[in-house]
C-alpha cells in the first residue's frame, strides 16, 4: 500500500518555513505545495528546522512515514553476518528523524552545560529536590585529551563523536526539556526502517556497493581519516543524509541475536532492553568501515572496556569513549508523532545499568561530575548566569 509521501529535498527550507507557522513543529494543517509531506490524522508531517533555545544553533528534522518492513537481511545478501537474521516483520509508527547526525555545533552546547550546572550548584540555585529530580540530567565532564578526540576535526558541521550511549541519551533528555518536544534515540528497528527508505536491497539506493561513494564516506573512498562535514553526499529517499558511513550511530537497543517470532514486532516498543553497560547497538558504519559494514542491516556491538582503553580515569568516564572505533560513533535524533507516556520515555533517557550508575555516582560524589535541573527555563537561566560574569 502506497502512503501519501513525497520527497523534494531542494524545497526543504520552504517546507520548514511552513511547518514553523504551525503550533506543533513539523505539523501543517494543509499539504504544502511542494516538498516532503506525510499525511496523518493530526495533519501533514513536514520537514522543519528548529533552533536550540538560547542559541543560534539549528537542526533539521524530516518526516518518516509509518509502515511495515522486514528487519534484517536475507541469507543471500553479500556481506551478510549471522547477527542480521532471521528477518522479522516490524510495524513502524510515523516519526521525524534528524536529517543528519547531531553535529559538534549542537553537541558542544550540551558539553558547555557542565560549567553552568557547576555554577548553579555553587550558587545554590535551581536546586534538585524530590519533586523535580526526575527532570535531572548530567552534563559530560570536560575532555581529558581534547586534541585526541578532535584529532580528525571539530568543525561545527562535522558529526559529534566519541560520546557513550548514556551521554547521547542525556543529550536527548536535555533537548526535550528545553524545547518541550520529546526527543530520543531511535530503536534499532526504527533506525533500519528509516535507513532503508522502503528499499529491500543491501543499501537504501540499491545493491551495487560501487554506488556507495555517491551516498556516504567509508573506508574504500576516503584518502584521509576522520568524519566529513554533513550533507555532502546524496540523501536517501526519506531525505536522510550520511545514513550510510561518515559516522556510525547509536540506537537505544542492547546488542543481542534476533529472536525468531511468529508475529510482527512494534518498532517503538519491542526493542532489546539490557542492564549491562555493553554491548549496545551501533548502526550505519563509519568512515573507517568497509562498504559491507555500512549496509542497512549491518550491526555493531559496543565494547566499553576496549572503547575506553586510553581513559586514564578510574572508574572510567560514563560520558566519553577514548579509543577507536569510538571516534567514528555519533547519533541521530528521533521525535515520534505520538509522544510516549513519561514512564515509557524514561526508558530512553535513564541510567539502566548498575555499572553506569556507579560510574556516574562516583563522579558526582567526588565533584568531578555535575547534575542539574533540565526544563524550559534552563536556557534563560544560563543566559542570565553569563550576564552576571
Amino acid at each position: 500500500m502506497r502512503r501519501s509521501f513525497t520527497v523534494s529535498v531542494a524545497c526543504l527550507l520552504l517546507v520548514s518555513s511552513i511547518a514553523a507557522a504551525d503550533e506543533t513543529p513539523g505539523l501543517s494543517k494543509e499539504k504544502p505545495a511542494d516538498g516532503m509531506a506525510v499525511q496523518t490524522e493530526q495533519g501533514w508531517m513536514v520537514a522543519y528546522e528548529a533552533t536550540i533555545p538560547g542559541t543560534a544553533v539549528t537542526y533539521r528534522m524530516v518526516p518518516i512515514p509509518g509502515g511495515e518492513f522486514l528487519m534484517g537481511s536475507p541469507a543471500t545478501e553479500a556481506g551478510r553476518k549471522d547477527d542480521e537474521g532471521p528477518q522479522r516483520k516490524v510495524i513502524v509508527e510515523p516519526f521525524w528523524m534528524g536529517e543528519c547526525e547531531v553535529t559538534w555545533s549542537e553537541y558542544k552546547l550540551y558539553m558547555e552545560l557542565y560549567r553552568s550546572l557547576k555554577e548553579f550548584e555553587s550558587r545554590r540555585i535551581r536546586k534538585l529536590t524530590d519533586d523535580n529530580r526526575i527532570d535531572a540530567i548530567t552534563a559530560p565532564t570536560p575532555l581529558y585529551a581534547p586534541d585526541f578526540t578532535f584529532e580528525f576535526g571539530s568543525d561545527p558541521k562535522q558529526p559529534a563523536v566519541s560520546m557513550t550511549q548514556y551521554s547521547a541519551k542525556q543529550y536527548t533528555k536535555w533537548l526535550s526539556a528545553i524545547t518541550t518536544q520529546q526527543y530520543r534515540l531511535p530503536t534499532e528497528a526504527e533506525w533500519e526502517y528509516a535507513c532503508r527508505a522502503e528499499s529491500t536491497t543491501p543499501y537504501s539506493f540499491g545493491d551495487d556497493a560501487a554506488q556507495l561513494a555517491e551516498h556516504g564516506w567509508f573506508a574504500e573512498n576516503t584518502n584521509e581519516e576522520g568524519s566529513r562535514v554533513v550533507r555532502q553526499k546524496k540523501p536517501n529517499r526519506f531525505g536522510l543524509y550520511d545514513i550510510h558511513g561518515n559516522v556510525a550511530e547509536w540506537v537505544i537497543d542492547g546488542y543481542a541475536d534476533y529472536a525468531p517470532t511468529d508475529k510482527p514486532l512494534v518498532a517503538a516498543a519491542d526493542w532489546i532492553r539490557t542492564d549491562k553497560p555493553d554491548p549496545r547497538v551501533v548502526r550505519g558504519g563509519s568512515w573507517a568501515f568497509p562498504a559491507a559494514e555500512c549496509r542497512s542491516a549491518s550491526r555493531l556491538g559496543s565494547d566499553d572496556e576496549a572503547w575506553k582503553e586510553y581513559d586514564p580515569n578510574l572508574p572510567r568516564s560514563p560520558w566519553w569513549y577514548t579509543t577507536d572505533p569510538a571516534r567514528g560513533v555519533g547519533f541521530r535524533l528521533l521525535r515520534a508523532l505520538k509522544p510516549l507516556p513519561r514512564n515509557e520515555i524514561e526508558d530512553f533517557w535513564k541510567i539502566d545499568a548498575e555499572d553506569i550508575q556507579y560510574d556516574v555516582g562516583d563522579r558526582l560524589s567526588e565533584g568531578r561530575g555535575v547534575s542539574g535541573l533540565a526544563d524550559k527555563d534552563l536556557p534563560q537561566a544560563v543566559l542570565d548566569l553569563q550576564k552576571k560574569k
